[in-house]
């Protein structure tokens, strides 16, 4: 099992910074960003699809550091109807995996993405609770006449390329669960698509990811260290569908994730939050198990942290996950 960790909290530091600091952490693999949401400074994409020379240089500059690089990540929404967002985020993940193929990477992480309601629609859709049959009627037209072609195209793309490609379960997408996931894969036929395991966003939704391990699979390809904390007050008054959510003012220079698209500010009060690995769930009580279970599907998956805990600095952040999650390993046996 490699442990280590998704580079885009460090994208202010160069590359060959950002892998000595994962040595000293004690970790041995990376995985770095090519598109989709946010910027890709830890590698030169172009020189890559264009030399080979580039490509033996970069794949170096991860041997020199002794960190394996086993994951690309192209996090978006693909499968937007915004033309501003979608297309750009879609070529990005067609282009990704070009990418991995000539670099002899076998992982490429993203997410489902998430159509319009109707054919003409300009904004994404979630339906989450389709109780009345109007919101039937809009999931088949997102899976059937959007994401199942989009999706086919992708599984021959990886087939071809011999990658893998990892769906983050993540919210606000077609695929945020296990049902879900199953559901792409299967209507799909997909061989080269599957799960990339982070629990934080299953904690939340009161799924179980040891149990959700176990379910898919060999459909877990590759894995996320990143931890949640339920604040337990918080989620008696406001559940954990929460939409307290506020507009990041423009003089503190919101993140963009696309055309007019920018990250929100979270509620002050809220009913859970991202925390570094071991501070929302116990290495004893969830960690050590999660790995385990991981191994059980692949002894040599990929496990990257991926640092959101905003009580603490990047470097302080990912120390503690990285500790934490070392010593799971070493609870686990793994």
């Amino acid at each position: 099992m490699k442990l280590g960790a998704y580079t885009a909290c460090l994208h202010d530091r160069s590359l060959d910074e950002t892998l000595k600091i994962l040595g000293e952490l004690g970790l041995t693999s990376a995985e770095i960003n090519t598109g989709g949401f946010i910027g890709a400074p830890h590698i030169p994409i172009d020189d890559i699809l264009a030399s080979s020379a580039a490509r033996e240089d970069y794949l170096g500059r991860f041997a020199q550091a002794g960190i394996t690089l086993t994951g690309l990540n192209v996090n978006g929404n693909p499968l937007n109807p915004d033309p501003l967002v979608g297309p750009r985020h879609a070529a990005d993940l067609r282009r990704t995996i070009e990418v991995a193929a000539l670099l002899g990477v076998k992982r490429v992480v993203t997410m489902s993405g998430l159509p319009g309601g109707h054919p003409g629609a300009s904004t994404a859709n979630w339906v989450v609770n389709p109780w009345d049959s109007q919101w039937l009627d809009v999931l088949d037209h997102q899976w059937n006449e959007v994401a199942v072609p989009f999706w086919r195209d992708i599984q021959a793309r990886a087939a071809d390329a011999d990658v893998k490609i990892c769906i983050e379960m993540h919210p606000h997408n077609l695929v945020f669960n296990p049902p879900t996931l199953q559901r792409l894969v299967e209507q799909t036929n997909a061989t080269h698509v599957g799960a990339e395991m982070d629990p934080s966003h299953l904690f939340w939704q009161g799924i179980d990811p040891v149990a959700a391990v176990e379910h898919l699979g060999d459909l877990v390809f590759h894995a996320a260290a990143k931890d949640t904390r339920i604040n337990e007050a918080n989620v008696r008054l406001f559940g954990v569908l929460d939409d307290r959510f506020t507009r990041t003012p423009a003089d503190r220079n919101p993140l963009n994730l696309g055309g007019r698209n920018t990250l929100n500010q979270w509620p002050s009060r809220p009913s859970w939050q991202f925390v570094a690995v071991g501070r929302g769930h116990g290495i004893e009580e969830f960690w050590a198990p999660f790995l385990r279970a991981l191994h059980a599907v692949d002894p040599d998956m990929a496990v990257n942290i991926e640092h959101e805990d905003t009580e603490l600095d990047q470097i302080e952040g990912l120390r503690q996950a990285a500790d934490n999650l070392l010593a799971a390993a070493r609870a686990a046996g793994v």
